[in-house]
């Protein structure tokens, strides 16, 4: 097969995948016919070919998938108008915790919360697909360790769990944030006034339709309702 062929193969089948696609899933579509680094040469050209487009091919966690651009979101959103679901405070306060200390036990994040976490803060998470226990901790009681998944990467549009470190967070939306050492840094570049005190935002991820280019546009609609968070803490296990 030449390499215009392979290339055409390989563009077919990511444009049709529904999840995306690792490289060794790739070498299957040659029957490895086709060597691993052959593929990534191709993918690098097939990146090439769409620079100029509204679709790209990016790398993510779980593998390789065309994905809109940021600047198509707002018209692709039109097309899906129904509101994404609204997570209260406290979830992406845990959600951030656990995204910058991964792996974290609950007791560490109810320490940096400061609150009892309620269960069903983390089964909310677990049941979007977002963290998962990754082990336990070798102490009293082996305490289960919770992490983020590639799920969860993949619906920031990032490859590897390092990259959190570079993703423009929204420091008042994920207000655990302000417990951590990266705070400063966080609040000097935050896009929204420091008084801004928000309890829930709504969090929509158009996966491989529509990939946010980083958390803020994940976090971009907020509306303040503190009832709804106090609630939520206030509620028992």
């Amino acid at each position: 097969m030449n390499t215009l062929d392979a290339k055409r193969v390989l563009e077919t089948a990511l444009i049709c995948a529904m999840q995306p696609m690792t490289i060794k899933e790739m070498g299957v579509l040659f029957a490895q016919e086709v060597g691993l680094d052959t593929i990534k040469t191709l993918l690098s050209h097939l990146q090439a070919d769409w620079s100029d487009k509204g679709v790209e091919l990016v790398e993510v966690a779980s593998g390789w998938r065309f994905q809109s651009r940021a600047h198509m979101r707002t018209y692709l959103d039109r097309l899906h108008p129904e509101k994404p679901p609204k997570y209260s405070r406290a979830v992406l306060e845990t959600l951030a915790i656990i995204a910058h200390r991964q792996p974290v036990t609950r007791a560490q994040m109810e320490d940096i919360r400061g609150v009892t976490i309620n269960s069903l803060v983390i089964k909310q998470l677990e049941d979007r697909g977002w963290v998962e226990v990754i082990g336990h901790k070798e102490t009293v009681g082996r305490p289960a360790l919770f992490a983020t998944t590639k799920h969860f990467l993949d619906d920031l549009g990032l490859h590897s769990v390092e990259e959190l470190k570079s993703v423009d967070l929204d420091a008042h939306a994920l207000v655990a944030l302000t417990q951590m050492d990266a705070l400063q840094e966080l609040e000097e570049n935050a896009s929204l006034p420091k008084e801004s005190d928000p309890s829930s935002v709504e969090l929509g991820v158009e996966g491989q339709e529509a990939a946010p280019p980083n958390a803020q546009a994940l976090l971009e609609s907020v509306s303040p309702d503190p009832a709804s968070a106090q609630s939520a803490e206030q509620t028992p296990d």
